[in-house]
């Protein structure tokens, strides 16, 4: 079962007010270059950092050979919002549920556990999408279009088939079969309920 809604890319970054600029418009670009419906979305605590980022992807873009695809992403699909806190910055970006989502923030592990819908998360100040992408060892077949919210990255639990089982014996059977006959026969599944019923004469 590993079929996934896969691309556009997303980032999401949420960046400090210790947050180097020049990393966060790379990062946000390396995901823009994609496509042109890519997504690139930058939370950060700190409005001083946002108009540094968006003078840094001026900078940058203009050289990059998908320059086109780069303006295109970022008219259409980017976006920078400035929060009170980190702890708001996260509770949206858990709304969003991103395909990449870089904590670029002062301990973040200590803010991982907020984190409830992203398909891979990328911590700390040096930690681009990039390691992920080509050396990290994480999986980038990654969850999209706010799939994360229920599904995750590919791993090997994708190619695992499982069952389930069960076994009753005589006394339990017993014991419960009253309660799964009266259940079926809310269900108005008569043939459920003599099921159990047979085995507890």
């Amino acid at each position: 079962d590993i079929d996934m809604i896969a691309g556009p890319s997303e980032i999401l970054v949420v960046a400090d007010e210790k947050a180097n600029a020049e990393y966060v418009a790379a990062d946000l670009l390396s995901q823009a270059e994609h496509d042109p419906m890519a997504s690139a979305i930058l939370l950060t605590t700190n409005e001083e950092l946002l108009d540094l980022v968006n003078q840094e992807l001026l900078k940058q873009s203009a050289v990059l050979p998908k320059k086109e695809i780069v303006e295109q992403s970022l008219k259409n699909y980017g976006k920078a919002i400035v929060c009170d806190s980190v702890e708001e910055c996260i509770s949206i970006s858990n709304e969003i549920a991103p395909e990449h989502l870089e904590l670029m923030i002062q301990n973040p592990m200590e803010h991982l556990q907020e984190v409830k819908n992203a398909g891979s998360v990328f911590l700390g100040y040096y930690t681009c999408e990039s390691i992920g992408d080509y050396f990290g060892g994480t999986n980038h077949v990654l969850p999209t279009s706010g799939t994360a919210r229920f599904s995750s990255a590919l791993s090997v639990d994708s190619f695992i088939k499982k069952s389930s089982y069960l076994y009753y014996s005589k006394q339990a059977i017993e014991a419960y079969g009253k309660y799964i006959e009266t259940i079926a026969s809310e269900e108005h599944l008569q043939a459920h309920a003599n099921a159990a019923k047979v085995r507890v004469k």
